[in-house]
C-alpha cells in the first residue's frame, strides 16, 4: 500500500500563499497527498523550505511506503562516498520531512516517529565514527589497532543518553551522549596517545553532527552528561568513569543512566560498562530517598527556568513546566530507581514501557498509568508541532492568539478554544497525578501522647544518634514522627514501645533511607510500632537489617507460603543473577533475611500459628542449604576439579532434621560423601578424596557462617558427626554405614532418629536414608536404650542446672526431656519417624505408651514449643513475663490460648510435672 493510501488525518490549511506554492510544486501527486503536503507547508515555514529542496525525493511518496523511503536513507548514510557533512544533512532533511508527514498524516504512531529520528542519529554517529577512526588508525595514532577495528571505533563507544537512549528523540532534539573508550585495548605506554586521539575523533565527530553549513546541521550535540564535565575531556576512559560513579555519582546521574545505551562504536564494550555500572544505577534495596532527590531536581529546574507559579497556557513550557513531559518522565524514572534494584523487569528505557512494567509490578495503578501515557503521547505531539514550525528546540506554547490558532490547526483542531481547553486539562491532570507522588506534605506538628514524653524531648535526645545526624534525615524524620507517635499511643504500654523504638533507632547506621521508606509507606510505621511493642529481638534484628523492610512493600509479603522446592529455585535464580562468588553469598544472605523476617512478622501478627512458623523456618533453612551447596561446590571445583564420585549430601540433625526450628536456631549438620572409588579429584590443584571433601565441607560451613557485608546465614554445629569433634568433618558413605552399624553409641542413634538429608545428590540422599533406617532397626535392646537415656538425662541436668520457672526447654519434664524420651521410644520400637508427634504415636501403637501418657507428653511438648517459639522471637534472653511488656504477653497468651499469665504459669508447672512423671515411669 503506497504512502498516500495510508493517510488517515491531516490538519487544516493555515497559510494560503504557502499552500498554493505546495500545490503547484506537487500537482502530479494524488489529491490526498497533495492536501497533506500543502497544509503541512502552510503551517510550517521550515517544512515548506525542505519540501522545495527535496521536491524530487518527495515525489516517491506517491508510489512507495514510508518504511522503504526510510530504509533508502539509511542506505545512503552507509554507502555514500561524498562529503559526510553533505550526506548527513541531506539524510536529516529527508528523515525530517518523512517523519513530519508520516506523523501528521497518521501513518506512523509516536514511537515510530521518535525511533526514526533516533535511528538517524545512531547511523550518522556510527558512520562518522568509523570513518574518523579509520583515518587515525591509518596514521598510526591508535597503537595496536587495525583497519578492521575501525568499525567498532577501536574501542571507543558512544552512549546515547536521555531521550536518545530510549529512542524518544523529539523533532528538534539535542542529542545527549557520553563518549568513552576501552583503555584495556591499549598498552599502558600507549594510553596517553590513544586518549588524545579519541578526544580528536570526538571533536571531529561533533563537528560533523553540529556544524551549521549551507545544508543546515544534523543534530546539536551535548556531551555535558559525562563525569565532571567541567574538567574532564570530551572522551574519557571507561575505568575513569567507573571510579567517578562509584565515588561521587549523584541521583540525577543514576536517573540519566536508566535510558543509557551504546549507540555507536564498540557496542559490546559499552554493554559491559553499563553492566559494571549496574550497582550504581540500581540499588539493592528499595530507594525511596530517590523521591526527594527527584523532587528537589524538579524544584531547581522550575526555579532556574522561572517556571513556578500558577499554570497558564500562554508561554507554558510543555517539557519542564508543571504537568509537562518531564513530570511524566520523572514520575516513571523515580519509581524505576526505587524498585529496579530488586526487580530487573523495571530496568527498561522507554517512558511508556517503564509505566507498563510499573503497573505489572504493582508500583503504579493502571488508571494512573493510562492517564499519564495518554497525556505523554498528546504532549509529545504538541512538542513536535511546535518544533516543526521553525525547526527550533522550543517547548514553549505560543504567547498570543495567532500562535495558538496556527498550532491548533497544525494539530488538526479547527476550534482553538476547544484545543486550549483540552490541552490545559491534560496538563492539570498530569500535575495532579505527579504532584501527589513527588511533593511531600509539610511536616505536621507532632501530637502530645499520653504516657509519652513531649515530642521535642525525643527529638533532642535522639539528635546524637547516627540515624539523625544529617539535616536531611532530621527533616524526613520530623515528617514521619507524628504518625509514629499516634501509633505509639495505641500500644498497650506506649513508654515500653517507645523505649524499644529508641533502641531500634540506635542500631541504624543511617536514617535517610529508612525514614524515606516510612514517609512513602505510612503503613510500615504501624508494623514498626507493633514490633517494638511486642518483640525487642525482632526490633534489634530490624535495626541491623533494615533492608528487609523492602520485602514488606516490594514483594508478595502476604502471599501464600511456597513449598521448599519453589523456595530453593527462587534462591538459585537470585544467586544466578550475580556473577561473582562473594556476591552470590551476599545475595543469599539478603534473600534469607527477607524470608526469615517475613516468618517472624507473620507469627508476630497472628497470621501464622507457632507450629506453622516453626515449619516455615525449617523450610527456609532447607532451601538455603539446598541452593547454596551447588554454588559452593562450583566455586571449589574451579580450583580442585569436580567432586569425585557422587559428591556430598548434607544431613540435617536435631531440629533441622525434624523440620522444627525457632527464630534463632542453629543448624546441626553432618556431611556425607560417596567417592565411588575415586581416589583423587581432577582439577588445576587436585586433592586426595578425603581431603577434598573435608575442605569442601569447611568451605560450605564458611559460606553459611562467615560475617560478610550482609551478615551471616546461620550458626552451624558439626559435633553430631561420627566420632564427634575427634572425627573428620566429612564422612564417607561407607564409613558412615560401618560406624552406625558397629561403633555408634546409643546417644548417636538417638540423634539419628531425627536425621534428614536436606541437600546434595538425590541418589546419595536415598542411600543415606537407607543406612539410617537400617541402623534404627537393629542393634540396641530396650533396657540398654533406657539405661543410657537415663544417664544422658543426668548429664543434661548437671550441665543446665535447675531450670527457671519459664525455662520450658531444660529440666525434668521439659521440652528437651520429652524429645529425649520420644527418641528413645523410637529406637525401642525400631521406628523411623522424625517428628515428636509421629514418634510418640508410633510408640503408642507399639504398646510402649498408654493413651493418657501419650496425651500428657504430646500436650506438654506442644505447649512448651509454643512458648519457646514466642520466646525466641521476642527476645534473645530467657523468658520472663514480668519483663516482656504488654505486647509480648498478649502474643504469648494468644499463641498458648490462655487467658492470663497466672493460668499459663500454672499450666506450665502442671504439664512439666506430669511429663516428668511419665518420662521417669517409662525409663524405669
Amino acid at each position: 500500500m503506497a504512502f498516500h493510501d495510508r493517510i488517515t488525518r491531516h490538519p487544516l490549511p493555515h497559510n494560503a500563499e504557502r499552500c498554493a506554492d505546495a500545490r503547484r510544486l506537487f500537482s502530479e501527486l494524488p489529491e490526498a497527498l497533495v492536501t497533506l503536503l500543502e497544509t503541512t507547508a502552510g503551517c510550517s515555514p521550515y517544512l515548506a523550505g525542505l519540501m522545495e529542496r527535496e521536491a524530487d525525493w518527495i515525489a516517491h511518496l506517491a508510489t512507495r511506503e514510508a518504511e522503504d523511503l526510510r530504509d533508502g536513507v539509511w542506505q545512503d548514510i552507509e554507502q555514500s562516498e561524498g562529503d559526510m557533512k553533505v550526506v548527513f544533512r541531506q539524510a536529516k532533511r529527508r528523515i525530517a520531512l518523512l517523519a513530519a508527514v508520516a506523523d501528521i498524516g497518521g501513518v506512523w504512531p509516536l514511537e515510530m516517529v521518535t525511533h526514526a529520528l533516533t535511528e538517524l542519529a545512531d547511523r550518522c554517529l556510527q558512520r562518522g565514527l568509523t570513518e574518523l577512526t579509520a583515518a587515525q588508525i591509518a596514521r598510526g595514532k591508535l597503537p595496536g589497532q587495525t583497519e578492521a577495528d575501525a568499525k567498532i571505533g577501536a574501542g571507543m563507544c558512544i552512549l546515547a543518553m536521555g531521550k536518545m537512549g530510549a529512542y524518544e528523540l523529539n523533532y528538534s532534539s539535542d542529542i545527549d551522549m557520553i563518549c568513552l573508550f576501552d583503555e584495556t585495548r591499549f598498552k599502558p605506554d600507549d594510553y596517553l596517545e590513544a586518549r588524545t586521539t579519541f578526544i580528536k575523533i570526538t571533536r571531529a565527530l561533533m563537528s560533523l553532527m553540529s556544524d551549521v553549513t549551507a545544508d543546515g546541521y544534523v543534530f546539536r550535540s551535548d556531551l555535558r552528561l559525562r563525569p565532571d564535565a567541567s574538567v574532564t575531556p570530551v572522551c574519557i576512559a571507561m575505568e575513569t568513569a567507573e571510579r567517578y560513579y562509584e565515588s561521587v555519582g549523584r541521583t540525577w546521574e543514576r536517573a540519566a543512566f536508566i535510558k543509557a545505551r551504546p549507540c555507536a562504536g564498540d557496542l559490546e564494550a559499552g554493554e559491559r560498562f553499563l553492566e559494571r555500572l549496574s550497582p550504581f544505577i540500581w540499588r539493592k534495596h528499595l530507594d525511596f530517598a530517590a523521591i526527594e532527590d527527584a523532587h528537589d531536581m524538579r524544584l531547581k529546574i522550575r526555579s532556574h527556568k522561572g517556571l513556578g507559579g500558577q499554570m497558564q497556557l500562554d508561554g507554558h513550557n510543555m517539557k519542564l513546566g508543571a504537568g509537562g513531559i518531564r513530570e511524566i518522565e520523572f514520575f516513571t524514572q523515580t519509581r524505576q530507581l526505587i524498585a529496579g534494584g530488586r526487580d530487573p523487569h523495571l530496568r527498561v528505557r522507554g517512558t511508556r514501557e517503564g509505566l507498563d512494567q510499573l503497573v505489572e509490578a504493582g508500583w503504579v495503578p493502571k488508571d494512573a498509568s493510562d492517564r499519564l501515557q495518554a497525556a505523554y503521547v498528546a504532549h509529545r505531539e504538541v512538542e513536535h508541532r511546535l518544533q516543526m514550525i521553525g525547526d527550533s528546540q522550543t517547548h514553549e506554547l505560543p504567547k498570543n492568539e495567532e500562535g495558538f490558532q496556527r498550532l491548533s490547526r497544525f494539530m488538526g483542531e479547527e476550534d482553538v478554544v476547544k484545543f486550549r481547553a483540552g490541552l490545559l486539562a491534560r496538563l492539570e491532570e498530569v500535575a495532579d497525578v505527579t504532584d501527589s507522588f513527588f511533593a511531600p506534605d509539610d511536616a505536621e506538628e507532632a501530637p502530645e501522647t499520653e504516657g509519652l514524653e513531649p515530642p521535642s524531648t525525643y527529638l533532642e535526645q535522639w539528635r546524637s544518634l547516627p540515624a539523625l545526624r544529617s539535616e536531611r534525615s532530621v527533616s524526613l524524620f520530623k515528617r514521619v514522627f507524628p504518625t509514629i507517635l499516634r501509633q505509639m499511643g495505641q500500644a498497650t504500654r506506649p513508654a515500653e514501645a517507645m523505649a524499644e523504638f529508641e533502641r531500634f533507632l540506635s542500631g541504624l547506621p543511617a536514617g535517610v533511607q529508612v525514614f524515606s521508606l516510612f514517609d512513602s509507606n505510612p503503613q510500615l510505621t504501624k508494623l514498626i510500632v507493633d514490633i517494638c511493642a511486642t518483640s525487642p529481638a525482632l526490633a534489634t534484628y530490624l535495626s541491623q537489617n533494615a533492608g528487609v523492610l523492602d520485602a514488606v512493600i516490594g514483594g508478595d509479603f502476604f502471599a501464600e507460603w511456597p513449598d521448599v522446592e519453589s523456595l530453593t529455585e527462587h534462591l538459585i535464580e537470585k544467586m544466578q543473577e550475580i556473577g561473582d562468588y562473594e556476591g552470590q553469598l551476599d545475595a543469599a544472605r539478603r534473600w534469607q533475611k527477607e524470608w526469615h523476617f517475613r516468618v517472624g512478622v507473620h507469627h508476630l501478627q497472628g497470621l501464622l500459628s507457632p507450629e506453622d512458623a516453626s515449619t516455615q523456618y525449617a523450610d527456609l533453612a532447607q532451601a538455603t542449604l539446598a541452593a547454596l551447596l551447588p554454588v559452593v561446590e562450583a566455586e571449589f571445583a574451579r580450583k580442585h576439579g569436580p567432586a569425585p564420585g557422587r559428591g556430598a549430601v548434607v544431613l540435617g540433625m536435631g531440629s533441622v532434621g525434624a523440620a522444627s526450628l525457632t527464630a534463632d536456631s542453629d543448624l546441626d549438620l553432618i556431611v556425607i560423601y560417596d567417592p565411588e572409588g575415586v581416589e583423587e579429584s581432577e582439577g588445576r590443584r587436585p586433592l586426595e578424596t578425603r581431603t577434598y571433601f573435608a575442605r569442601l565441607t569447611q568451605a560450605f560451613v564458611t559460606a553459611l557462617t562467615a560475617p560478610m557485608a550482609e551478615g551471616r546465614l546461620y550458626e552451624v554445629d558439626l559435633r553430631l558427626r561420627p566420632s564427634g569433634q575427634s572425627g573428620p568433618v566429612a564422612t564417607s558413605l561407607e564409613a558412615f554405614r560401618n560406624y552406625q552399624m558397629n561403633d555408634a553409641w546409643v546417644w548417636e542413634h538417638l540423634a539419628l532418629t531425627r536425621a534428614r538429608a536436606v541437600a546434595g545428590n538425590a541418589s546419595l540422599q536415598a542411600d543415606v536414608e537407607a543406612v539410617r533406617c537400617q541402623a534404627l532397626a537393629s542393634k540396641f535392646e530396650a533396657e540398654q536404650v533406657k539405661r543410657e537415656t537415663r544417664e544422658m538425662r543426668v548429664r543434661l541436668a548437671e550441665a543446665s542446672g535447675a531450670p527457671q520457672p519459664w525455662d520450658v526447654k531444660s529440666g525434668a519434664g521439659g521440652r528437651q526431656d520429652i524429645e529425649l524420651l520420644s527418641q528413645a521410644l523410637c529406637l525401642i520400637s525400631k521406628g523411623t519417624a522424625r517428628q515428636i508427634d509421629l514418634q510418640l504415636s508410633d510408640a503408642k501403637q507399639a504398646g510402649l505408651l498408654s493413651d493418657a501418657q501419650y496425651e500428657h507428653l504430646l500436650g506438654a511438648h506442644a505447649l512448651f514449643s509454643k512458648i519457646q517459639m514466642a520466646a525466641r522471637l521476642m527476645s534473645t534472653k530467657s523468658l520472663t513475663p514480668e519483663e516482656m511488656g504488654a505486647g509480648g504477653i498478649a502474643m504469648l497468651l494468644r499463641d498458648c490460648e490462655r487467658e492470663t499469665v497466672d493460668i499459663l504459669a500454672d499450666d506450665v508447672a502442671e504439664c512439666r510435672k506430669r511429663a516428668a512423671e511419665v518420662v521417669e515411669q517409662l525409663l524405669q
